[in-house]
């Protein structure tokens, strides 16, 4: 294996001539040099340099490495400096998967404070509900998930394998038409809203949903099923049915026609931000997480 001190060593003697002005060059001694050419001599398996007199010339096979020398340490040095800065977070590249009342809530001024203090460093974002999301960071798609998981679901996904930095804990609020019997109400238990027509969110909400009623003794009758949570809004301001939605979700849209009201017992979902170990060492992923930590304490 050739390595990239001793192309500086041979590079150096080839330019000056001798092992002792290629010591003085690299501020080391003669015998240092000659040690380290032998080296290398012997990683390539032949002879590189043939002394003539008090100087030293090149074989042609000293003249093909010299001449591939200059473009390898000068790739190796862009290297090194391309590294440098991503360490120093004067650049980097962070994918990020966020499901959507993430997105519009944690996700803007987490990147928003992450472009102010450093930006070199590039952000891409990507809407994807988890389990989805989670697989997406396992297959090396993103590097970082932005998650969440409901206290006391069946069938828990372990996330035991990667990093997991806790954001915060979003309850489920109950909500309900402006016009509807509970709208005034200071809380509302679950089987209270039994017989009503119910707008469904996404497919693992929708599972919480039915789960969570069938604990109040009751399957909902579910009417309308969107992902789209202003849809959700939308619907039941219209009249339309009943909603179970995330307060972060409720934040994020401004629900006409409609009233949040707390659910009792609480239902819980734990939000998080989840990257691979490896990736949690890397400065541009790790002030990602950093940001969405702080976002989430606002």
């Amino acid at each position: 294996m050739i390595e990239a001190r001793h192309l500086r060593v041979l590079r150096t003697v080839a330019a000056t001539g001798s092992f002792s002005a290629a010591g003085r060059e690299l501020g080391c001694t003669q015998p240092a040099v000659s040690q380290q050419m032998k080296a290398l001599e012997t990683s390539v398996g032949t002879p590189l340099l043939v002394r003539t007199g008090r100087e030293m010339r090149l074989t042609q096979a000293g003249e093909a490495l010299v001449r591939h020398a200059s473009g390898i340490l000068a790739g190796l040095t862009a290297a090194e400096e391309e590294v440098a800065a991503i360490a120093g977070l004067r650049a980097g590249r962070v994918r990020l998967v966020s499901f959507p009342s993430g997105s519009s809530t944690l996700v803007p001024t987490a990147l928003a404070a992450l472009r102010a203090a450093h930006p070199g460093t590039r952000v891409s974002l990507e809407e994807s509900e988890p389990p989805q999301s989670v697989d997406k960071l396992r297959a090396g798609d993103c590097d970082v998930a932005l998650a969440f998981r409901y206290e006391g679901a069946a069938g828990a996904e372990e996330w035991d394998d990667l990093v997991v930095r806790p954001l915060l804990t979003d309850r489920l609020v109950a909500l309900v038409p402006e016009r509807h019997r509970l709208a005034r109400s200071q809380s509302v238990a679950i089987g209270e809203l039994d017989g009503e027509p119910w707008i469904a969110g996404c497919p693992r909400c929708r599972g919480q949903l039915i789960e969570v009623c069938a604990g109040a003794g009751f399957t909902p009758r579910i009417d309308f099923a969107t992902d789209d949570y202003p849809a959700v809004v939308g619907l039941v301001g219209a009249g339309l049915g009943v909603a179970v939605l995330p307060q972060l979700a409720i934040e994020s849209v401004r629900p006409r026609g409609a009233r949040a009201v707390t659910l009792e017992p609480a239902v819980r979902r734990e939000i998080v931000a989840l990257t691979l170990p490896d990736l949690a060492q890397v400065p541009a992923v790790r002030a990602t997480l950093d940001q969405l930590a702080r976002a989430a304490a606002r």
